[in-house]
């Protein structure tokens, strides 16, 4: 069991609030986001996953886990804790649970540390539901008010996925497929393709064919990496076609997900979301800036945000777009990922890597021992910038 040592981390913090002072700009309308901070998408979430955070750090996390259950008005956090698995992993579940440990890492790190994300960030992002966290942290959402959205759109989400079973029949989930490197565009041009043709082969616009009946790109996660949502039968009936005539031969890797998100069977929870959110609800500007899935670029008004959230749950989410466009035209130096699993650091340490640049790094927190080893890290990076 990891205990914390009871020791000044004074130098520590002083490091942390020394990151988000030197934000400079590029031109007068455009600031230079050195850092920033990123949460995981579904998929990531495990049996104890809160475990090692309440023995470490009970008097942030158990206040924290019975404000979650009392949002979601169910015990999830013993689910959580001693599951089953299997319905942990549904979506209604799996979703609140994994935004909610994400947000209880930063809580963390705010209340045990002095952690100033205000001031020790420039930017945040997350991936697909990561977004949620993200525009939390970001403070243009309260905690409580997008636990129970996530929540409810988890509800809708599930019943969609039944749904189209129950018409179609068919299994549904997300395939991630893994290209060479170079032949992105490709592939993605390939994929297109196959689905202009419609179910009969001919060209046609494949959304004139039932929601259950088509496939979608839900996510572009790197730069040779996409992933198709939709029935399992279908994805693999395209797969042979773009090894036969497409000239790709890409590796397949079915994901956890047993829904279909980001393709139109989850058009009653983009509905959902067009209601469920209001202006009141939401802050703009934030603390700091909150990117897009769906536009991999800032937030630019409350109406734009509203908008953009309620899409992703339909539209294709653009995380490499994203990395790239902090990588490349930002100026983002260091990236810090919160929330279980390691998916998150995986997919942003392999576009930018861990940079040999003063002031460079990519790293995250998984688990309560992995802490000061970051903070001090981070630490070490403002100074080299100073």
């Amino acid at each position: 069991m990891y205990r914390p040592p009871r020791i000044a981390l004074s130098g520590v913090k002083r490091g942390l609030l020394a990151l988000g002072t030197s934000r400079s700009y590029a031109s007068s309308s455009e600031p230079v986001l050195r850092t920033a901070l990123f949460f995981p998408g579904h998929g990531v979430q495990r049996k104890g996953m809160t475990r090692p955070w309440i023995e470490a750090f009970p008097r942030t996390c158990k206040p924290f886990l019975e404000e979650m259950d009392d949002i979601v008005r169910c015990k999830l956090s013993t689910l959580i804790d001693e599951g089953p698995i299997l319905q942990l992993d549904k979506t209604e579940n799996a979703q609140p649970a994994i935004m909610a440990v994400s947000i209880m890492i930063l809580k963390v790190l705010e209340q045990e540390f002095g952690f100033k994300t205000e001031q020790a960030i420039d930017v945040t992002l997350g991936h697909s539901l990561g977004e949620y966290a993200a525009l939390v942290a970001a403070g243009n959402l309260e905690y409580a008010y997008a636990l129970d959205l996530v929540r409810r759109r988890g509800d809708v989400m599930g019943e969609c996925t039944r749904k189209a079973k129950e018409e179609s029949g068919e299994d549904f989930g997300m395939i991630a497929l893994v290209c060479e490197p170079g032949q992105l565009d490709s592939l993605i041009a390939a994929v297109r393709e196959f689905l202009s043709q419609g179910s009969e082969g001919a060209k046609d616009d494949s959304s004139a064919l039932p929601a259950f009946q088509q496939i979608s790109i839900a996510n572009v996660n790197s730069k040779n990496q996409i992933v198709l949502s939709g029935s399992f039968q279908r994805i693999r009936n395209l797969l042979v076609h773009i090894r036969e005539f497409g000239g790709h031969d890409p590796r397949a890797v079915e994901l956890k997900s047993r829904s279909a998100f980001h393709s139109p069977i989850m058009m009653p929870a983009y509905e959902f979301m067009k209601k469920a959110l209001t202006p009141d609800k939401v802050t703009f500007p934030g603390r700091v800036p909150c990117i897009s899935n769906v536009t991999a670029r800032p937030f630019r008004s409350k109406d734009d945000l509203m908008q953009n959230l309620a899409r992703q749950a339909v539209d294709t989410i653009l995380w490499w777009d994203s990395i790239k466009y902090l990588d490349q035209q930002a100026g983002c130096r260091r990236w810090l990922g919160l929330g279980p699993g390691k998916v998150g650091r995986n997919l942003v340490s392999k576009e930018v890597g861990r940079s040999s640049a003063k002031g460079g790094g990519v790293w995250s927190i998984t688990e309560p021992h992995e802490i000061e080893e970051t903070l001090r890290d981070l630490e070490a990076t403002a100074k080299e910038e100073e």
